[in-house]
């Protein structure tokens, strides 16, 4: 009779191999399992659920940003159109009107500043105002880049017009209404500066505190709506002063 396990007994080895299973060639050899698809699959799910977490945080932030900038713009534009139905005929100042008096607050001499070079072109009234109204129609159109070149280029071929002062005032809300707050800053000091007898001059201090206050200048915020209340007592201005030196 043959002995069926005899093949596998005889050279004293046994069945299954010595290791089969446990720590042996069969058992891998220290050879770490790979990761299953479905393991790989979820970790990649994870990294950009993370990913997209992070970027809707930034969207965000950047919505709320765009959102505050729109508001301030809206605001601006109002209220440029509000001051344009109210106050787009140029003033002219009377012969006897008060001086503008210290405008230490903004900086400017109390005594009027260097009046603007006199332009070699004689005077002519009509003309004038055909130029201040062309570039007074671009800030109705809403164009302020151009609006504002007319009205720079207004003030440099017409330093003494009668409408100069009207020109200097609405290049400072221009400035204002594209954002440009230091520009805007500047146009709405020189009123007071160059034509300090002018009617815009408590108009233009006012919004020269307004461009300060958005600085983040507080310290000349109140100087400036002092005086605009004390000088230019009765005016627009000066309530719109008072009421906001009260709130400061």
């Amino acid at each position: 009779m043959v002995d069926d396990n005899a093949g596998y007994n005889s050279s004293g080895s046994s069945y299954p191999p010595a290791g089969y299973g446990t720590n042996g060639a069969y058992a891998g050899g220290g050879v770490t399992a790979p990761v299953s698809a479905q393991g790989e699959l979820f970790n990649q799910l994870q990294q950009m659920q993370e990913q997209l977490s992070r970027q809707q945080g930034v969207i965000e932030v950047l919505q709320n940003d765009i959102a505050r900038m729109k508001q301030e713009n809206l605001e601006r534009y109002q209220e440029l159109d509000r001051r344009i139905g109210t106050g787009g005929a140029p003033a002219v100042a009377p012969e006897n009107s008060p001086a503008g008096g210290d405008n230490s607050a903004t900086g400017a001499p109390a005594a009027p500043a260097s009046q603007p070079a006199a332009s070699n072109e004689p005077a002519d009234p009509a003309k004038e105002k055909l130029y201040y109204d062309a570039a007074f129609d671009l800030i109705k159109a809403k164009d302020f880049d151009k609006a504002s070149q007319a009205f720079n280029a207004f003030l440099r071929k017409y330093p003494n017009s009668q409408y100069a002062g009207n020109a200097q005032y609405w290049l400072g809300e221009v400035n204002l209404a594209k954002g440009d707050l230091q520009s805007a800053g500047q146009a709405f000091a020189k009123v007071s500066q160059l034509y300090p007898k002018h009617p815009k001059v408590p108009d233009s201090l006012y919004k020269l505190a307004d461009v300060e206050r958005r600085l983040d200048h507080m310290d000349k915020v109140k100087g400036i709506l002092q005086q605009v209340v004390t000088q230019y007592p009765g005016t627009s201005a000066a309530q719109l002063a008072q009421r906001d030196l009260q709130r400061l």
